[in-house]
């Protein structure tokens, strides 16, 4: 990709985190998704006052576009307000491993610095289905 399109991406992510309901945190997290044929999923984190059933902006993203029939991702860009680029957090690495593995991750925050990233690099020996079938009784 082009960098005029990372930075769409990016900036629509930006964008994205200011549609955060975070009352309890206060830290937005916005993030954006783009398939192989280009189109733009969002996400932005959603507390719960039942702190189990927060939800994080990169779930959000992936899920919405999966719900829409999508299945191949080529880039996901997360912005936080953060001094130190936020990675996601375990269980938006696990869903990231299972339905965007190739994606190309993109770690930005509001002071404009970026970092690319694999999520093979965030989630080494990731666990999935090759597990389930592997143990036999």
């Amino acid at each position: 990709m082009s960098e005029d399109s990372l930075q769409e991406l990016i900036e629509t992510a930006k964008t994205a985190r200011l549609r955060s309901i975070a009352p309890f945190s206060n830290f937005l997290v916005g993030a954006a998704v783009r398939t192989a044929e280009g189109k733009i999923y969002t996400g932005s984190n959603i507390e719960s006052a039942s702190y189990g059933l927060t939800v994080c902006g990169e779930r959000v993203a992936i899920w919405k576009a999966l719900s829409e029939g999508e299945r191949d991702f080529v880039e996901l860009a997360i912005v936080a307000d953060t001094e130190s680029l936020t990675p996601p957090c375990g269980t938006c690495r696990q869903i990231i491993w299972e339905f965007a593995k190739h994606a190309k991750i993109i770690l930005s925050n509001l002071q404009g610095e970026t970092q690319e990233c694999s999520i093979k690099e965030l989630l080494p020996r990731a666990f999935d289905a090759r597990f389930l079938s592997a143990h036999k009784d």
